[in-house]
């Protein structure tokens, strides 16, 4: 292939870091200032929680900005169990848009992101329990691990280790872990299968990071003993930033949009408080490094190495970053001398930014298409310029894997943009860039991850890279980049996403639950899509347990890379009731597959392309329903009207924009999860909800908390939500009324059909409710009181006003069908 390399004018902006998919970070001349003071200080702290959006961004904020410490967030979990206040994603697919709002939150707040492989498998009142769903052993060695890797001075918890059964279990776990792995981590002893790649390491403290709302009131927290505290004021202003530290802090968290976490910015002294649990207790009380050593002096070399930086910082230009080229590239020399391999590392690349943004340098490798197979021919435009007046070539590119490699040895010419354009043909070996953590199964409470050192990365290394090999100034510096796909959007300009090496198929089918009640027989649809040209194959669903399918398999022939097909299969059930998984499996060169390929793309994150298996439910169920046209009001979001499409339902949705001036129609009316918590105007439509139950209509409200409520009631009578729930999915649920029509029309409901539940039975519950409500169910975890607010239901008029915490938009996605038949009669009491 001819290789293309010719000038061109551009006017492009330096990036730095390794943003996957990210649009170029543009670098002031205060930035570079900022990071020459980053490079002066030779100091790290790792914060240890337990989820995304438990971490305190005010104190990560401080620490990277104001201390320029190396600062990283410990998550455990990828808060894979929570609820999504933005899109249907959950339990994986909410992990996977988490852990890009983390990263996000990060990129604001100057912070670095780890996890562990703890699953997040929903609420836990006691770590005890937590430590055994999550394999306790295990998550510690990831703590160790994070540890020993990042090599903190000093450790931070959130939460208080010795708070158990008081607060989530996993939050205390995160504080028990991480407190217990302090006295570890230096001993060769403990998990030495992990010294084949990291050494050794002692922090120096460990500090727990409390507030006012551990003791209950601000008021207790003020007369609290407060030996042993630190106490820092993290309200500092960036006259660079033009911003306050808390300013920043709230448009980090702001980044947890699906946790509903949008902060407003505040200003002014704040004081945070910091208590020493293990360590020796600072001379001061304002400054967790007082006593350790954060200059150059605590590598063996770095003295020389401090004298020339703090001439840099001091005579730096912020009208001509350039100026310090020289200087810089004498202190890089003096670094790459010292002894201390991992502080000489961060350093070098730490440096190595700094001289590429003061020269202005942009480095790019752009991929004619977002995607690639694994043996498929790419296209690459590999842009590299010079916009200073330093002394710049380029040496050599290099693209990886072991793609190509040139020797240039040509000038960078000053504000002369180059274009090398080459075709390569990725490797066959070349791994898919799906969640490293998804590819193989796991485990209730831990994801499968055997690479040690994909464990507590954020996200799975990219494998197509360019490496440009620089002279500057007499200095060989190599600058690694992923390559990336990017485009031009007609209403937002260029837009940046992730280049993805994919399968050459998906397999999907279009539900994931097909109810069976009496039916002789139903259509499943199952969509093939081809990731190649000319893609032929074959599909079928491997039926077991009396089940089949006409026909048995379809062949299909795909021309064009992108392309779908959908092929409908006829599913017979068996007579009895049966509940199977099925997972259709395309045959295709000689290989199976049977993974889904899903977009989780949103405007705040980088798009992700998960591969998930292929999976759907088919129930043959004993179901009776009464009425046919269901109102359904979207509330956070939920799956729940597909559901109830399943049961034979028709099922319109009710916007609040173009609310129907007729509600007689609907047999009965659901809100969505958390309806009340995120729609502004349900407020202005109550009166006409309770208006159509007093007439005679059935509304079920579903879960909801008390925090941010748009409304004072969510029915005709009082009810005082709580933070009560059941957790334990297996928990005994007691029918408290059985005679009455919700437990026998038009289904006979009985204590079966609480089986096989996930997750959990539900969460804020109520915990006081007029009279004029009837519980209708009690669970509660062991040892604790019983909840019998979670099922309330009130006649009002001519109808009825139904309360539910029980967790049905996690049930009736998942098939289980008691949840099917007790929710069909609940929407049917009315009729």
């Amino acid at each position: 292939m001819r290789r293309l390399l010719y000038p061109f004018i551009l006017c492009l902006l330096f990036t730095h870091g390794s943003l996957q998919g990210q649009a170029p970070e543009k670098w002031t001349s205060c930035d570079i200032h900022e990071a020459l003071e980053k490079l002066n200080f030779l100091g790290s702290v790792l914060y240890v929680a337990a989820h995304p959006d438990d971490e305190n961004t005010r104190m990560i904020s401080y620490l990277a900005n104001e201390r320029k410490a190396r600062t990283a967030y410990l998550s455990l979990t990828r808060g894979d169990g929570g609820q999504n206040l933005i899109g249907t994603e959950l339990k994986e697919l909410l992990g996977v848009l988490r852990t890009q709002e983390l990263l996000e939150a990060r990129r604001i707040d100057g912070g670095q992101q780890f996890f562990s492989r703890a699953n997040d498998f929903g609420y836990s009142k006691h770590p005890d329990e937590t430590l055994d769903i999550w394999n306790r052993d295990e998550v510690l060695s990831d703590v160790v691990w994070t540890i020993r890797k990042f090599r903190p001075d000093v450790v931070v918890n959130r939460f208080d280790h010795d708070s158990a059964g008081r607060t989530h279990g996993h939050h205390t776990s995160s504080a028990v872990l991480s407190f217990e792995a302090f006295d570890m981590v230096g001993k060769r002893s403990v998990y030495p299968e992990q010294l084949e790649h990291v050494k050794p390491w002692s922090p120096r403290r460990l500090y727990f990071n409390t507030s006012w709302w551990f003791y209950g009131s601000r008021e207790k927290f003020e007369k609290a003993d407060k030996t042993g505290f630190v106490s820092v004021d993290i309200g500092s202003y960036y006259p660079c930033k033009g911003k306050s530290n808390t300013e920043i802090a709230s448009e980090s968290r702001s980044m947890h949009k699906c946790q509903g976490m949008g902060n407003t910015g505040s200003r002014g002294s704040r004081q945070e408080y910091l208590k020493l649990l293990k360590g020796d207790m600072p001379n001061s009380d304002s400054d967790i490094f007082e006593g350790i050593n954060t200059t150059w002096s605590r590598v063996s070399g770095g003295e020389n190495v401090q004298v020339i930086m703090d001439k840099i910082i001091r005579e730096y230009s912020f009208v001509d970053p350039a100026a310090s080229i020289a200087d810089l590239v004498k202190a890089r020399k003096l670094i790459s001398k010292t002894s201390d391999a991992h502080w000489k590392k961060i350093k070098l690349d730490e440096i190595d930014q700094i001289i590429l943004a003061c020269a202005g340098v942009f480095l790019e490798a752009k991929a004619g298409e977002s995607t690639a197979n694994p043996g498929q021919d790419i296209a690459l435009d590999i842009e590299y310029i010079n916009r200073s007046m330093a002394d710049i070539s380029i040496k050599s590119i290099e693209i990886q894997p072991s793609l190509f490699d040139t020797t240039l040895n040509a000038s960078m010419d000053f504000n002369q943009a180059y274009l090398l354009t080459k075709e390569v043909t990725l490797p066959k070996s070349t791994k898919i860039t799906s969640p490293y953590w998804l590819t193989q199964k796991g485990e209730l409470g831990m994801y499968n991850v055997q690479d040690q050192n994909l464990r507590g990365l954020p996200e799975t290394p990219k494998e197509a890279k360019v490496t440009w090999t620089l002279d500057i100034a007499g200095v060989e510096i190599p600058v690694t980049k992923d390559v990336i796909y990017k485009y031009n959007d007609p209403a937002i300009g260029e837009v940046y996403q992730p280049f993805e090496v994919i399968p050459e198929y998906s397999v999907g089918i279009d539900k994931e639950v097909y109810l069976f009640t009496d039916q002789p027989n139903r259509e499943l649809v199952v969509k093939v899509k081809a990731f190649k040209e000319n893609a032929k194959g074959s599909v079928s669903l491997g039926l077991t347990e009396g089940w089949t399918s006409t026909p048995s398999s379809y062949d299909f022939e795909i021309k064009q890379k992108g392309a779908q097909q959908e092929f409908t299969f006829s599913i017979t059930p068996p007579k009895n009731q049966s509940s199977i998984e099925i997972q259709p499996v395309i045959q295709a060169d000689g290989k199976k597959y049977t993974d889904e390929l899903i977009e989780v793309d949103y405007d705040h994150i980088s798009r992700q392309m998960v591969l998930m298996p292929a999976k759907s439910k088919l129930v043959k169920i004993d179901l009776n329903k009464k009425g046919n046209l269901i109102g359904y009001i979207m509330g956070a979001g939920d799956k729940i009207p597909e559901q109830l499409r399943e049961v034979g339902y028709q099922v319109e949705m009710i916007t609040l924009d173009d609310f129907p001036s007729d509600l007689s129609k609907y047999d009965a009316i659901i809100s969505g999860i958390r309806a009340y918590n995120v729609l502004d105007d349900i407020k202005f439509y109550q009166d006409r909800l309770m208006q159509y139950v007093y007439d005679g209509g059935t509304y079920m409200s579903q879960y909801t908390t008390s925090r941010r409520m748009k409304i004072d009631k969510i029915g005709p009578y009082d009810i005082k939500l709580s933070r009560f729930r059941v957790s334990d999915e297996f928990a005994e649920v007691r029918i408290l009324e059985p005679e009455h029509p919700v437990f026998n029309t038009p289904n006979k409901i009985s204590s079966a059909d609480f089986d096989d539940w996930v997750q959990e039975r539900g969460l804020y519950f109520a915990s006081e409710w007029a009279p004029e409500y009837t519980a209708l169910l009690s669970s509660n975890d062991k040892g604790e009181d019983p909840r019998d607010g979670g099922l309330l239901i009130a006649k009002y008029g001519e109808g009825y006003h139904i309360h539910s915490g029980y967790s049905w938009f996690r049930e009736l996605p998942a098939g289980v069908p008691g949840a099917f038949r007790l929710f069909t009669n609940l929407i049917s009491v009315g009729n």
